[in-house]
């Protein structure tokens, strides 16, 4: 009897401990243990451990430096470690976690590094996505067969094993492999073969689940790269037994959990508490008129900072809303290739979007200039790519070019002024192109392009109802955004998560266009939104490294003109302040600013051109006005949402599965790429080398790197600027709506059960009191834990992390 449907379901459930990686050029973030979501976070962190290695919880001194600088209640802290009958001075219990962290780190060298070399070397040449010159021979028969065909000539291989006569078949080869091996164990072999080069195992996951062009031209499955490791483990005599030991608990762990729970409670404590307070005021208070303009901005962290510099300015209303702006589409630019997925992982696009010219003078103009900058860019890429090359090319050139690279490293601040004055005379595509919307009833793919009426009325009436909006201003702008940065192979982590790690300008000029359609318009009236005549939706683009917020305003009437005028000029004043506050910590004078964020912009050498979203801890769903008041320092998503006009839920169950899951996904990555920065990071930008622009190695070898590189969390070697914190969520809302988005969402209320993040309401129907999430739909008033200084009964007393 075959036993191929064994070996694919062995390897289908094997594969969900290793998270999906995508393509460095589309980073998603995502939680790189998502595959242990399903257990306790304590028990999940020490499971991964043992497949993985990865340390779970900060260090000793990260936790040291957090006590010192106030963002840990003595008194909560107190409270955690009593409860675990810890008695000595929290210094003391430091210093004994510190101890028992050193005493177990080491170095061991893997007795399958031979093999790693080998696989690592053929991966890089077949997954390559367009920067090897060369390409492997017959990748179009995909890896396991491109495989085989080199491995004879591969001097590295040992001819020995299943290797002396390989195959045509990866099942056959996976069979003849674990022919000594009960069944009992192909599943634990399989787990731990594709946690050896996780990297690899999750950009080969990624790819073979999510298709794509690059997949259907060369094919590559898990059981196909397995059946080549194994055939290698084979041929080296390598020991594929599954271990009998797991690994004990991180030492420590138990002590560890208090501390993080306590940092985390200190920190959830004041957010709420704040919340609370506003919940309150904003009841009392009767705010009417309306207001000079209404920008939407997405709800990623650096968006908070802005948006409270806007709101400063003048008379403006400020909105969180997911950036793709409800909009799952796969978009393709006027200048692109290809396409790309312009909505969270979590969403498959549903419609095909592609700019379309529509003015022939402007669009000439464009692709007069683009074309010279693009010769620019291909020489650059050249030079990058060889050192030879770049040695010739600027001999060749002569002074004139020297001074050029000379200048771009020396004085980067000057480039970027000349770029600027460049890309003046280069339209931008938004300036001669429309988003195609309207639905034209072909397929590029298994996508319709464009949308239907229908499906434009749904999109606008969603957002409306998740923001909770019943009135209109003059200018409405969603506003996606970007972020600017030069030689950066991480620059699609600082784009919008959203969009799946690109700029979120095209899905706001979607939207847009929908909402200025009148045929929209008319049929959202007739749904309950009053849109006046006189409101105008356009779009813009905020550069999150620079806090320049670009307006797309071409369709904008005249009779707005003096709207527009006044906007852009608080735009600018908001930027100059924004930019400031942002800067201060790299001790750069306010008067220099602006020119700081676009001298990091434009430095090809500057390996943090901005924090990213460094720093996020909370996640907020409610009115504005709860944290308008509020100085969050950027820590916090900001999602809109009125449970006043959301009777039956339905917008809060769209946020709490959607955005909150997307949050979570990023803040775990942020917390384990600081946690561990060697296993769920990328370490070191100085020492990064790019390979095949599907990703990163340290060094010149090895495994792709899964997560966020020092440069992106720390202030210092030894210092963290991203404080490691799991979710705090606060929602807006009767306790007992939540209650029933949590019911009838099973994942969701798992996420919660397990300590995976927290979640807290406030709750504007019960005097504005707030409570605490414990576990199994249960509820602890936070009045009542504070005063009690104890435990909820309702939740278990144990370090249930």
């Amino acid at each position: 009897m075959s036993t191929e449907p064994a070996i694919h379901d062995s390897i289908d459930t094997a594969a969900t401990t290793v998270g999906s990686l995508w393509p460095i050029h589309s980073f998603v973030t995502a939680n790189p243990l998502a595959g242990f979501e399903d257990r306790p976070f304590s028990e999940a962190i020490t499971q991964a451990a043992d497949l993985l290695g990865g340390r779970g919880y900060p260090s000793a001194e990260t936790f040291r430096a957090a006590l010192k600088r106030g963002q840990i209640d003595p008194e909560v802290l107190d409270t955690e470690l009593s409860e675990l009958d810890y008695e000595e001075d929290p210094e003391v219990l430091l210093d004994h976690m510190a101890n028992a962290t050193d005493a177990t780190e080491g170095d061991s060298e893997s007795a399958t590094d031979r093999v790693d070399k080998v696989l690592t070397k053929w991966l890089s040449a077949f997954l390559d996505e367009g920067s090897a010159h060369w390409s492997m021979p017959n990748r179009e028969s995909g890896f396991y067969t491109a495989f085989r065909g080199v491995a004879e000539h591969d001097s590295e291989i040992p001819e020995r094993g299943v290797l002396t006569d390989l195959s045509a078949s990866p099942t056959e080869t996976i069979e003849a492999v674990l022919a000594p091996y009960p069944e009992s164990q192909w599943e634990s072999i399989f787990e731990a073969e594709l946690a050896a080069l996780p990297g690899w195992t999750g950009l080969i996951k990624q790819r073979a689940d999510s298709g794509g062009e690059w997949q259907s031209a060369y094919p590559i499955s898990l059981s196909g790269y397995l059946a080549a490791r194994l055939a290698l483990l084979d041929a080296v005599d390598a020991d594929i037994t599954p271990s009998k030991d797991s690994i004990d608990p991180e030492p420590t762990a138990e002590l560890a959990g208090a501390f993080l729970r306590a940092w985390e409670a200190t920190y959830r404590g004041d957010l709420v508490e704040n919340v609370a307070a506003e919940s309150q005021s904003l009841a009392d208070s009767d705010s009417s008129g309306r207001p000079d303009a209404q920008l939407v901005f997405c709800i990623d962290t650096r968006s908070e900072i802005i948006r409270r510099h806007i709101e400063a300015t003048g008379d403006y209303e400020t909105h969180g809303y997911a950036g793709f702006f409800g909009i799952p589409m796969e978009y393709q630019g006027y200048d692109a290739d290809v396409s790309v997925d312009a909505c969270p992982p979590i969403l498959d696009p549903q419609h095909h979007v592609t700019d379309v010219p529509t003015d022939d003078e402007t669009q000439a103009s464009h692709d007069r200039w683009s074309s010279i900058r693009e010769t620019a860019d291909e020489i650059i890429e050249t030079l990058e790519a060889n050192a030879a090359t770049a040695y010739g090319f600027v001999e060749t050139a002569g002074s004139g070019y020297s001074l050029a690279l000379a200048a771009r490293t020396l004085v980067p601040g000057r480039v970027s002024d000349l770029f600027a004055a460049a890309d003046d005379h280069v339209p931008d595509e938004h300036e001669f192109c429309e988003p195609l919307v309207h639905h034209q009833h072909t397929y590029t793919g298994d996508l319709p392009v464009g949308l239907t009426t229908e499906e434009k009325v749904e999109y606008a009436a969603i957002a409306f109802d998740l923001m909770g909006w019943e009135e209109f201003s003059r200018l409405v702008v969603f506003t996606g955004h970007a972020s600017e940065t030069a030689n950066n192979p991480y620059d699609a982590s600082l784009d919008c998560g959203a969009c799946a790690g690109n700029p979120g300008g095209p899905n706001a000029r979607v939207l847009a266009k929908i909402c200025n359609e009148e045929t929209v318009r008319a049929e959202l009236r007739d749904r309950g939104f009053e849109i006046p005549e006189d409101t105008v939706f356009l779009a813009g683009e905020h550069n999150t490294t620079t806090d320049d917020i670009e307006l797309y305003d071409g369709d904008v009437p005249k009779s707005h003109a003096d709207d527009l005028a006044q906007l852009r000029a608080d735009l600018a004043t908001a930027r100059e302040n924004a930019a400031a506050e942002r800067t201060e910590s790299m001790g750069v004078d306010d008067t220099a600013a602006v020119s700081e964020t676009e001298r990091r912009a434009a430095d090809w050498a500057e390996t943090r051109p901005e924090w990213g979203l460094a720093g996020n801890a909370g996640f907020v769903v409610g009115p504005r006005e709860l944290t308008s008041d509020l100085d969050l320092d950027g820590r916090a998503f900001l999602h809109s949402y009125d449970w006043s006009t959301d009777p039956d839920g339905d917008a809060l169950e769209a946020i709490l599965t959607g955005p909150m899951v997307v949050t979570q996904w990023i803040n775990t990555q942020y917390y384990f790429s600081t946690v561990d920065n060697a296993v769920y990071g990328s370490g070191s930008k100085v020492t990064h080398n790019p390979v095949g622009n599907i990703g990163v190695y340290q060094g010149n070898g090895g495994d792709l790197m899964t997560g966020l590189p020092l440069q992106s969390l720390m202030a210092a070697d030894d210092e963290p600027y991203h404080q490691p914190l799991r979710l705090s969520t606060v929602i807006h809302a009767p306790v007992e709506r939540v209650t029933e988005v949590l019911a009838a969402n099973e994942e969701l209320a798992e996420l919660l059960d397990n300590n995976w993040l927290s979640l807290t309401v406030v709750d504007p129907t019960q005097d504005h009191s707030a409570f605490q999430y414990e576990r199994d739909l249960e509820w602890s008033p936070m009045s009542e834990l504070a005063e009690a200084n104890t435990v909820s009964p309702t939740a278990p007393a144990v370090a249930d992390d």
